[in-house]
C-alpha cells in the first residue's frame, strides 16, 4: 500500500499526534492511567514523558500509559539470540525498537511470519531502557487488509480527540465546581448510581463474563487465545450475541486478536 517514500518520517503522519503537543510536566499538572490497549503511533511514543521517574509509566496526552498498539514496517529484524527476537518498527512518523521474547515454540512461528519489510499489528509493554523507550511486544502478526494501517490512524486521531475534550471539560468542571462551593458554600453529594458490573438483578453483565473466562489459567496459558465459538459454548450465550460485546471490548483495548480475527487474548494489566 505505501511505497518507501510514504513510509519515511517526513511523510503524512509526521504530524506525530495529529496535532502539535507541549511536553508533559508532571509538576503542573497530573494524568489519569489506562492500562488496556491504547492505539499510539512511534512519534507520540518518542515524544512523551514520565509521570515520575525513568520506572514511572509513561504520559501521552496526559493519559499514563502501559499497553499500547501500533501498525508499521518491520525493520532490522535480529534473531541471534535464541530466547528473543529484536527489531525496529517504522509506522512513517519515526522508529521505535521493539523486543520479542521467544519461550516457546507459538512464539517462533509467530515471529517466523514476520520479516524485514513487513507491515504489522503490535500490541506491547512501553519501557524505558537506558533513556530510550522501547517495545515489549506480546502479541505481533502480519497485516492482510491494509484499511487496518488506515483505520489505526483513525483511531489514534479518536483517543486524541477524546482525551484532548475530556481534558478541557475536567478543567471546566473543576472551575465551576469550585466557585460554586466557594461562593455558596454548597454542599456536593455524590449521586448514588447502578453498578456498571451488573444487569440489575445482581448478575455479572456480558462483558464481564467475557473477561473472567479469559483470564482464566487455562486460557492465558493458550497462547494462541481462545476461540469465539468455545468462548460462546463455555458461556452458553449465543455467538451473534458475543460478537458485538467483544469487538466493544477489543475497542476499549481489554483484549486482544490473536492468530486471526476469531482467536482472542486479554490484555494483562
Amino acid at each position: 500500500m505505501f511505497s518507501s517514500s510514504q513510509f519515511e518520517p517526513n511523510s503524512a503522519f509526521s504530524g506525530g499526534g495529529f496535532m502539535s503537543s507541549q511536553p508533559y510536566d508532571s509538576s503542573s499538572s497530573s494524568s489519569s492511567t489506562t492500562k488496556g490497549l491504547v492505539p499510539v503511533t512511534v512519534k507520540q511514543i518518542n515524544e512523551s514523558s514520565h509521570s515520575g521517574g525513568e520506572k514511572s509509566g509513561i504520559v501521552i496526552n496526559g493519559i499514563e500509559l502501559t499497553n499500547v498498539s501500533l501498525v508499521g514496517l518491520v525493520c532490522d529484524k535480529d534473531i541471534s539470540k535464541v530466547t528473543e527476537v529484536r527489531f525496529a518498527l517504522d509506522d512513517g512518523t519515526g522508529r521505535i525498537d521493539c523486543k520479542r521474547w521467544v519461550n516457546e515454540s507459538f512464539d517462533a512461528r509467530e515471529m517466523e511470519s514476520v520479516q524485514d519489510g513487513t507491515y504489522v499489528r503490535l500490541n506491547g509493554h512501553l519501557k524505558t531502557f537506558q533513556g530510550n523507550k522501547q517495545l515489549l511486544v506480546f502479541s505481533v502478526r502480519p497485516i492482510v487488509d491494509f484499511n487496518e494501517v488506515t483505520f489505526h490512524y483513525i483511531e489514534c486521531i479518536h483517543f486524541y480527540s477524546k482525551n484532548s475534550d475530556s481534558q478541557v471539560l475536567e478543567n471546566v468542571g473543576d472551575v465551576t465546581q469550585s466557585h460554586t462551593v466557594n461562593t455558596n458554600q454548597a454542599t456536593t453529594l455524590n449521586p448514588v448510581m447502578p453498578s456498571q458490573n451488573s444487569d440489575g438483578n445482581g448478575r455479572k453483565n456480558l462483558d464481564d463474563m467475557i473477561l473472567d473466562y479469559l483470564k482464566q489459567p487455562a486460557c492465558t496459558a493458550r497462547q494462541q487465545g481462545i476461540h469465539l465459538d468455545e468462548i460462546a459454548q463455555q458461556l452458553k450465550v449465543p455467538k451473534n450475541k458475543l460478537e458485538g460485546v467483544i469487538q466493544s471490548l477489543e475497542g476499549d483495548g481489554l483484549i486482544y486478536s490473536t492468530i486471526d480475527e476469531y482467536h482472542f487474548k486479554h490484555v494483562e494489566l
